[in-house]
């Protein structure tokens, strides 16, 4: 055992980074999150939409072979039996519709399925079907609860439309032109509350939250994310709406080309029957599957949307990285990262590469004053000192006695050279010295007679130099 703490590998890399990203993150990963667990996501997916499909397909038959079956027992051309194959009509597309509809109703378990699946691979965990459904059992009740409310508002809305086509189709056409806009209307608001809904499913799953709780939370996260999660729903829409036309179309024309060859007089033959049931089965088999991976795509979309907006809004980075940490360092038993921190107001932090914003002071600006002169680059010379010129020290006594004329009298000393005037800057080094005069005195005054002038500095000279 050492005192050196044990050696902890890197935590492994999630399908988006563990901060917030943007529109591009979110579109690009809902199309590649598809590999990360294929078997759960589609393969969980297809059965759902297969299930789906079967159920209602079974259901309508029977329904449609019970109710034209009484076709049988009455007499044909009366009108007996036109009442009785109107009904069987609108009994067998009731039930179709209903079907269709409990089959959607299902599908919003996929979604859940999915969002549970993103949680965990956020922080790179690749878990199995029964871990991700223990996980979205408790919520299922409250996922068909919230599809089918739903289904009602659309519902509602349909019908509302329809009857007020009605009755201006019974008013008369001017006043149906008058109702396009109106129907025109209903298409952005569509959207709009498509795009505040978005995240339902991802609350109902993640946190818990019951049908109308996690109305308003989806309706708060996506309050600054609208427009990034309207282009994602929007892109995802149109992209697989263009991949089902391009599938459904061309089989479409292939199956008539088929049926025209097989029975070019147009009479009833098994093989061209088998063929255009075979044709149509293909092409609802691969309409399926887009549409499988479309649900699955929308659905990712919508957990990575929620994961971003969290981490915006809460924090909820800061939970996914401390739970990655502690996982990693060989913790057991942890706690949800995604039920902490719900609700909580985070703060705001700048992008990486922003401005960091300047705090305001407590105390107000002071007035502004006249902006002193600009200095100078450069200090101002100082003023010029005179140099100190030390007292002129007493001549010194000759060390020959001074010469004398002719007839013993004695020459008069040289004159002394003229002191060159004093200078700010010193004498070159080396050369000799010359003894500085005293400072001038102030004017003398009237009463004052001048003072002496000091004696000047005797120069030896070689005797005889003063004869003439």
């Amino acid at each position: 055992m050492t005192a050196y703490p044990a050696w902890t590998p890197a935590s492994r890399p999630g399908i988006v980074p563990l901060h917030p990203y943007g529109f591009g993150t979110i579109l690009g990963r809902s199309f590649t999150a598809l590999r990360q667990n294929p078997r759960v996501l589609l393969g969980f997916a297809l059965v759902v939409q297969a299930a789906g499909s079967i159920l209602t397909i079974l259901g309508t038959a029977a329904v449609a072979f019970a109710t034209f079956s009484r076709l049988d027992t009455v007499r044909a051309n009366t009108d007996e039996f036109e009442a009785v194959f109107a009904g069987s009509v609108a009994l067998t597309a009731l039930t179709g519709i209903v079907l269709s509809v409990a089959s959607g109703v299902l599908t919003t378990l996929v979604q859940g399925v999915v969002v549970a699946e993103v949680a965990h691979a956020v922080v790179a965990e690749k878990a199995p079907l029964r871990t991700v459904w223990r996980r979205v059992r408790p919520s299922a009740w409250r996922l068909i609860g919230w599809a089918a409310l739903s289904v009602l508002a659309v519902g509602v809305v349909v019908g509302l439309v329809a009857l007020v086509f009605l009755g201006a189709a019974v008013v008369g056409p001017g006043f149906l032109l008058l109702l396009i806009p109106l129907v025109l209307a209903l298409i952005p608001l569509g959207l709009w509350l498509a795009t505040k809904l978005f995240l339902v499913p991802a609350a109902i799953v993640l946190e818990g939250a019951g049908v109308f709780g996690a109305v308003a939370r989806s309706w708060r996260l996506t309050r600054t994310r609208f427009w990034p999660t309207l282009g994602v729903i929007v892109i995802i829409t149109v992209a697989f709406g263009a991949i089902g036309q391009v599938i459904s179309v061309p089989l479409g024309f292939a199956s008539g080309i088929v049926s025209s060859i097989l029975s070019p007089s147009g009479e009833t033959n098994v093989t061209a029957v088998v063929t255009l049931l075979l044709t149509q089965l293909l092409g609802q088999v691969l309409v399926t599957l887009v549409q499988c991976i479309a649900l699955v795509v929308q659905a990712t979309a919508a957990g990575l949307t929620y994961v971003d907006a969290r981490m915006r809004h809460e924090g909820l980075d800061q939970d996914l990285i401390a739970h990655v940490e502690a996982r990693d360092a060989g913790g057991t038993g942890l706690p949800d990262p995604y039920r902490a921190g719900i609700g909580r107001t985070a703060p705001v932090r700048p992008m990486p590469g922003a401005a960091t914003p300047v705090a305001p002071t407590a105390y107000p600006p002071a007035a502004m004053a006249p902006s002193p002169p600009s200095a100078t680059s450069y200090a101002p010379a100082p003023p010029t000192a005179t140099p100190f010129a030390p007292a002129a020290a007493p001549a010194a006594a000759p060390a020959y006695p001074p010469p004398t004329g002719p007839a013993g009298v004695p020459t008069a000393p040289a004159a002394a050279p003229a002191t060159p005037p004093s200078s700010a800057f010193p004498p070159p080094s080396g050369s000799p010295v010359a003894p500085a005069s005293s400072p001038a005195p102030g004017p003398p005054s009237a009463e004052t007679p001048p003072a002496p002038a000091p004696p000047a500095a005797t120069r030896w000279a070689p005797p005889g130099d003063g004869a003439s």
